[in-house]
């Protein structure tokens, strides 16, 4: 239920689909997973591809569930928290960055 080219998209920017990327935040894989949102989608190895990316999708679609779609990037990127605060992406630099990047990829591949 979501779509390809977001995907595609969010692993993108979010590893460069480096399977075994890490951040200094601690979240890992291809969808870059922090350790919570892998328990709470039961990920025992967040390093495994399809496990990853199948808990990645799934937490992109219940926020999708619940915010726009700019909104939810900004979620996964920055958490719910500063998304409720500011009523949408919030106005970090980084997670403003990081909605553009993934937004202007789709509509690349889109435009293809």
């Amino acid at each position: 239920g979501v779509s390809p080219a977001l995907l595609y998209a969010l692993i993108e920017v979010e590893s460069a689909y480096r399977p075994r990327a890490r951040s200094s935040k601690g979240a890992q894989g291809l969808m870059q997973l922090m350790p919570a949102t892998a328990r709470q989608y039961a990920v025992t190895d967040p390093f495994d591809p399809t496990a990853n990316i199948e808990a990645g999708t799934k937490h992109l679609r219940s926020l999708l569930d619940r915010y726009d779609e700019k909104s939810a990037l900004a979620a996964y990127n920055a958490g719910e928290g500063p998304v409720r605060k500011y009523g949408g992406v919030p106005p970090y630099p980084e997670t403003e960055r990081y909605v553009a990047k993934i937004l202007e990829l789709v509509d690349a591949g889109q435009n293809e």
